[in-house]
């Protein structure tokens, strides 16, 4: 060896060592980038292929690194899916299979977290069609599919177009044992879908197999639209024209049929119609020969598919035979004969039975004309021409005499691929008539609707297809045999109305002749009009398609602007390009939000917002030749922040917003007017602390930081002081938005205790007041009362707390009912309220004006034109302000007022609807307050309230939903008088007079209260007792909702927490309930009569009370109210559900203890012609009412009370009273609402007679309960026989009875439209149409 070769083979000790650090340097590197990885983030993707009908149920799922390029992420769902890269998009979806139009860039380098993937979270896409072509296979390009650099054995699931078994696109009507080839894409077929504008896919299947059929579409391109003549809108051949020519061009999946629908003159409600297939066949064919009428096309149909037969009759005594010619476009055949149980087995037995004569005989015979008498003949039908092509109809919908319902036959027709029509025709020429078949029409479902599709072959393969809507699916003979129909079930002669299957409906044919078999039209083979319509839709389409992709490159977004002069929030969808620069996207928000006449462009911006919490996220500064979509991260269906445009006065300047910020809304409060400033707006930091943060509202409002307090309200009604200099913004509880008070003064009130310092008292008031709108009663009898109170607070304007103390004094010494009621006659004549009462904190000086004369309105005084400045001088003194002790077991009630939770289940004041249904004849009704926990005065909710009343009333005995009991107030943290048991807590009350709505004098008077919601409905009576002069027992609040509807409030231990600001009140005088009573509606129950619920009165119930003593009550009311001359062994009282009368109430039961009452509880009275009956609980008393067939009448009902549920004993006392036999007896329960109405035209049929059951109380009858109705027949009773003109005539009898009581009269199971194509543009405006 050369030793120079030696020295260049052998490293030296310095290259070893080298070498052996870069390996080390190497790993090193590799291990980081490993850990790195490790510790990324990773963002899931599912992928959903919606190219495909057998992939779109299927997801791909991907777990990437956060910084995987977007480059990547298609690599690897083509690789995945088995597409070719570049030729499908990925697309945002919101999960729930909606896919957004913003399409991914494939080309992008951007990392997966730049591109708007979110880490951690569910990121769903969607795979499509790329400019409407389906994605390229991956084996059409390479043989493979690749793998992404990863092992096959390893690799997940393929979810590309695979063989693989599957169904024909029927959607929920196809066959689950159909196993259609591989549904290939258009670009495999080179057909293109018809879309289902919702019902129409019987129009798509015709459509479909025309334009399938090369003789009728190559007439169709011949024909040459005038558009001088006619509009091309309403032009049903030039709409026809240009769908084809869409049909055989188009790259799209699939085309819309609406402008061939709009031809038709059909609106979008046309396509919720479902109709037959043939029957739009006839239309559409006479449609266009009217459209073609002189013109080349003018006789095309009839060309194509019009056939001629002859209708005959022969006397089979001399011979003669009587003809005619008729002409046909489809030949109906029957599939079974009527009242035959076996169909025919193919389409040449079925054109057999069409052809097979008649004979006429015995009082069917024929009058001949040549024999001058009556003869046997036959009648029948010869076939004297087929057309070229040959429909056929399978006649697979009848009607079923018996159920009176539309059925479907499924019944199993074979139809050969070649026909041979020669046996069937009259003339001699044979081998003329074979025919081909090329198009099968199938329905899927049953007679009560289904879905169309069309099974076609074409002409220039010979392959068969499957058109189902948009989709285009190659199919075989095998799946052509399993549209014949049938069942390996046995049927009986009808079967089910509601049964679906799949089977054959319409076949079309084609003449074998080589001279009249067309080919279709190649594009360089259309006429020059085609050509020229062809490139027209070209550019349409390429103008959709760039339209499209601009809408899939627009941000929408939700734009907020306060408008700067109206001061009312604006809200708008802002629509951007996302290569628009922030600039333009303010300039393009200023123009949306029509901001021109307040103020220039350059006093506005686009700021990030948080519209839920009130909050400005962030501004962007130095940002405003950024393109919106980098700054909106992205494209996307739905943002999870909105946009502010923010507008500022010229001399202002725009405050920048950094992302962590907080948003804080400053309220100042003065301690000495009692008064709270609007909010200032000032940004934080969460990492601020409490200290840093008074300095910073100290610069903003100008406040000493020394002396400064901070309240932070949290939440509704929590209120938290801020005294922990050190602690943070965060640990105290910020959030993105908040709103605090800050109070500064050198009062004493900071040496106090929070929870009792007048600041405290100050929020506390006036989070918790409310404005109310109170109407007083017209003739409330303490008028007087009400002026000298205010009177006496006008007279000393330093008054209010002597005012104050004037009326707690009163209150508290206030005399009881009795004697208030005894000396009312007297205050109503000269004396006001409060002459009556003692006053020991009034001022000397208020007595002169309480002696003023009695004439007038209270109101006069104040509200006098001549009296005006007096009036206005004195307008803040005259009001009524007192802080009401919530718990004072001192200040009784005057009556005991039966609580407002007693109410069925406690309805809360957000079921309105309920309540409105319960009180259409009268106002007297609940008003529930709202059942959320609500704070009350001594601390609790409403909600343990609830509970605990719950658990203390129904302990010991069976829980009862409705029970008054249950909610009824006792043994709760109130006592008797609706006032809490807990520590005395004042409440805000203030009320002064208001002007009625139209101003006027002599309108009703009202008051505007101030109020503290937190008072309880009790204490609120209480204190408008001054105003309305009667103790707070006579009277009755209602609230007032909208449409003023009232609903009375009777819950005096319930707050006025479900009320708000400029809620109305009416009060009414009246005595109101007290604690265990209930208001009752009483309805009148006249089973015989045409309206048998029958409103009566309003009555009171209370608990305790015996169902013969609520009758008692009842009977001079019914007198006096109703004009009813009742004993009181002669009516009775029955529960009432609806209009259903229900268990019979008896005398002795006890309501809440035997019958469960509540508020809005209505009861039925039934007059009785004889003594009760009904003696005890274990009696059933049932409503029976005999059907008469002979007659076709119902009797009346009769009552028909039973010891026992056993039908033995049902049929004997039927028996009874109609003196049918037992064993003849047939009887069903009624259906429905009482009196369970139903037409003597079906009762027959409709009704289960006869069960199967031994006693009432089992299936099917389940009669458990009093006031079921039962009809009854003799089954050896035959049904009249009636004439057409008869039938109609009690037809339109029972159609008028029944509609009156609003019941409907015979079955269908939805009401058709008639199919209808208008050849004048659209349907007359005539309602009658309808």
């Amino acid at each position: 060896m050369v030793p120079g070769e030696e020295k260049q083979l052998l490293p030296t000790q310095g290259m070893f060592w080298s070498c052996r650090q870069s390996i080390f340097d190497e790993m090193k590197k590799k291990f980081s980038q490993s850990e790195a990885a490790a510790d990324e983030p990773r963002v899931l993707c599912i992928v959903q292929d919606t190219t495909n009908a057998k992939t779109v149920t299927q997801r791909l799922t991907l777990n990437l690194p956060a910084s995987t390029p977007l480059k990547r992420l298609f690599d690897d769902v083509s690789a995945k899916a088995g597409y070719v890269n570049g030729t499908f998009e990925l697309v945002w979806s919101n999960g729930l299979n909606n896919a957004d139009q913003s399409a991914l860039d494939y080309t992008s380098e951007k990392s997966l977290i730049d591109s708007g993937f979110e880490a951690g979270k569910k990121n769903f896409l969607h795979l499509g069609d790329k400019d409407g072509e389906q994605p390229q296979l991956a084996s059409d390009e390479s043989g493979t599919i690749e793998s992404s650099g990863h092992d096959d054995s390893t690799q997940e699931r393929i979810i590309g177009p695979q063989l693989r078994d599957s169904t024909v696109g029927c959607g929920e009507y196809s066959s689950q044992t159909y196993s259609y080839s591989p549904v290939l894409g258009k670009s495999e077929t080179g057909y293109v879908g018809l879309v289902n504008q919702a019902m129409t896919c019987y129009l798509n299947s015709l459509l479909q197999t025309l334009f399938m059929t090369p003789e009728f579409r190559n007439a169709l391109y011949k024909w040459e639209f005038e558009e001088i003549e006619e509009d091309p809108v309403t032009s049903i051949p030039y709409q026809l024209q240009r769908l084809f020519v869409l049909l055989q061009t188009s790259k799209k999946r699939a085309v819309e049929t609406t402008d061939v629908t709009r031809s038709f003159g059909w609106d979008s409600s046309e396509a919720w119609q479902q109709h037959d297939v043939q029957e739009l066949c006839r239309v559409m064919f006479d449609a266009l020969e009217q459209k073609w009428k002189q013109t080349e096309q003018a006789d095309l149909i009839n060309q194509l598919y019009q056939g001629k037969l002859k209708d005959y009759v022969k006397c089979l005594e001399c011979g003669y035979e009587s003809w005619r010619i008729d002409t046909y476009l489809d030949i109906p055949l029957v599939i079974r004969p009527y009242g035959s149980n076996l169909a025919f087995n193919s389409v040449e037995e079925a054109l057999q039975a069409f052809v097979q004569p008649e004979t006429l005989d015995g009082p069917n015979q024929y009058f001949c004309e040549r024999c001058k008498k009556k003869c046997d003949a036959c009648k029948g039908l010869k076939f004297m021409h087929f057309p070229y092509l040959l429909t056929l109809q399978l006649k697979r919908f009848d009607f079923d005499y018996t159920t009176m319902h539309r059925i479907k036959l499924n019944d199993r027709m074979t139809f050969p691929a070649e026909l041979d029509m020669n046996p069937f025709i009259d003339v001699e020429e044979e081998g003329a008539w074979i025919y081909e078949l090329f198009s099968v029409m199938v329905h899927s479902g049953s007679a009560a609707g289904g879905h169309y599709y069309a099974c076609i072959k074409s002409f220039s393969d010979g392959q068969w297809y499957s058109f189902n809507d948009q989709h285009v699916s190659r199919i075989t003979q095998d799946d052509i045999r399993k549209t014949y129909g049938g069942s390996s079930v046995t049927r009986g002669y009808y079967s089910s109305a509601f049964a679906s299957s799949t089977n054959a409906y319409m076949l079309i044919y084609r003449q074998k002749e080589s001279t009249r078999n067309a080919k279709f039209l190649e594009v360089h083979e259309f006429p020059e009009h085609i050509k020229h319509l062809v490139q027209k839709e070209k550019e349409t389409e390429e103008q959709e398609k760039r339209q499209r992709e601009i809408e899939r490159n627009t941000c929408k977004i939700k734009l907020f602007c306060m408008h700067p002069v109206r001061q009312v929030m604006m809200e708008n969808k802002l629509e951007v390009h996302k290569d628009k620069t922030l600039q333009e996207a303010v300039e393009i928000a200023y123009k949306l939000m029509d901001l021109a006449e307040a103020l220039p462009l350059d006093c506005c911006r686009l700021v990030k917002y948080d519209e839920f919490h009130d909050y400005l996220e962030r501004s962007y500064e130095g940002e405003e030749d950024t393109p919106v979509g980098l700054l909106l991260g992205g494209v996307k269906s739905s943002y999870m922040f909105d946009l502010l445009l923010e507008t500022r006065r010229p001399d202002q300047v725009f405050q920048p917003y950094k992302s962590g910020e907080v948003m804080v809304k400053v309220h100042v409060v003065d301690l000495k007017t009692e008064t709270l400033a609007p909010p200032v707006s000032v940004r934080a930091y969460l990492n601020q602390t409490v200290a840093e943060f008074k300095q910073l509202i100290s610069q903003a409002t100008a406040l000493p930081a020394e002396t400064m307090r901070i309240v932070l309200e949290r939440c509704c009604n929590d209120l938290r002081l801020l005294y922990v200099p050190n602690k943070t913004l965060k640990a105290e509880g910020f959030f993105r938005s908040n709103k605090i008070f800050v109070e500064s003064s050198d009062s004493q009130d900071i040496q106090t205790a929070f929870t009792e310092s007048q600041l405290w008292h100050l929020l506390d008031q006036h989070a918790n007041t409310i404005r109310l709108c109170v109407s007083l009663p017209e003739h409330a009898p303490s008028s007087h009362g009400l002026r000298c109170l205010h009177q006496k607070a006008a007279g000393d304007p330093g008054s209010q707390d002597d005012s104050y103390e004037c009326v707690k004094g009163s209150s508290a010494h206030r005399k009881p009912v009795e004697a208030i009621l005894e000396e009312s006659t007297e205050r109503l004549k000269n004396l006001s309220l409060l002459q009556h009462q003692p006053q020991p904190s009034c001022p000397p000086g208020g007595h002169g004006d309480g002696n003023k004369s009695a004439e007038g309105s209270d109101f006069e005084t104040i509200e006098s034109p001549s009296q005006e400045a007096d009036s206005s001088a004195s307008v803040d003194n005259r009001e009524l302000e007192n802080r009401i002790p919530s718990s004072d077991p001192e200040t009784p009630l005057q009556s005991e007022e039966r609580s407002d939770s007693d109410v069925n289940n406690d309805r809360s004041t957000s079921s309105v609807d309920s309540d409105i249904l319960s009180s259409s004849h009268s106002s007297d009704t609940l008003c529930n307050a709202d059942t959320a926990p609500v704070p009350l005065a001594n601390g609790l909710d409403s909600h343990s309230i609830t509970c605990s009343r719950r658990s203390k009333a129904n302990e010991g005995k069976k829980e009862t939903w409705d029970t008054a009991e249950e909610d009824s107030g006792t043994d709760s943290e109130y006592d008797e008088n609706g006032k809490g048991r807990g520590l005395a807590r004042y409440m805000y009350f203030k009320a002064e007079p208001c002007m009625s709505e139209d101003g006027s004098g002599d309108g009703q008077k009202s008051l505007l209260v101030f109020v503290d919601k937190r008072i309880t409905l009790a204490a609120f009576k209480q204190q408008l007792e001054p105003y309305i002069g009667v103790p707070s027992s006579q009277f009755k609040v209602f609230r007032v909702y909208a449409n003023n509807q009232e609903f009375e409030s009777v819950r005096l231990n319930e707050t006025l927490s479900s009320f708000s600001d400029d809620n109305k009140i009416t009060v009414r005088l009246g005595r109101a309930l007290r604690k265990g009573e209930y208001r009752v509606k009483v309805y009148q129950l006249l089973v015989n009569d045409p309206e048998p619920c029958k409103f009566l009165l309003d009555a009171v119930f209370a608990k305790g009370m015996s169902v013969r003593q609520s009758k008692e009550e009842l009977l001079p009311q019914l007198g006096e109210q109703c004009g009813l001359d009742l004993s009181i062994d002669r009516f009775r009282l029955r529960k009432k559900t609806w209009k259903n009368p229900g268990t019979i109430f008896l005398d002795y039961h006890i309501y809440e203890e035997d019958i469960n009452i509540s508020s809005n509880w209505e009861v039925f009275l039934e007059a009785l012609n004889e003594p009760e009956k009904m003696k005890s609980l274990s009696q059933l008393a049932v409503l029976t009412r005999q059907w008469r067939p002979s007659h076709m009448k119902l009797e009346t009902f009769q009552e028909v009370v039973l010891e026992s549920s056993s039908v033995e004993e049902l049929k004997e006392k039927l028996h009874a009273i109609s003196e049918i036999s037992i064993e003849n007896i047939e009887f069903a329960k009624g259906r429905g609402t009482f009196p369970c109405d139903i037409s003597v035209l079906e009762i027959h049929q409709d009704l289960d007679w006869n069960p199967k059951v031994s006693t009432l109380n089992v299936w099917p009858l389940y009669i458990c309960d009093d006031g079921a109705v039962i009809f009854y027949r003799d089954k050896t009773e035959t049904q009249m026989d009636m004439t057409e003109e008869q039938r109609n005539g009690l037809l339109k009898k029972e159609s008028s009875r029944l509609q009156k009581s609003g019941h409907r009269v015979n079955y269908s199971p939805r009401k058709e439209k008639a199919l209808k194509i208008y050849l004048d543009g659209g349907p007359s405006k005539d309602s009658s149409q309808d």
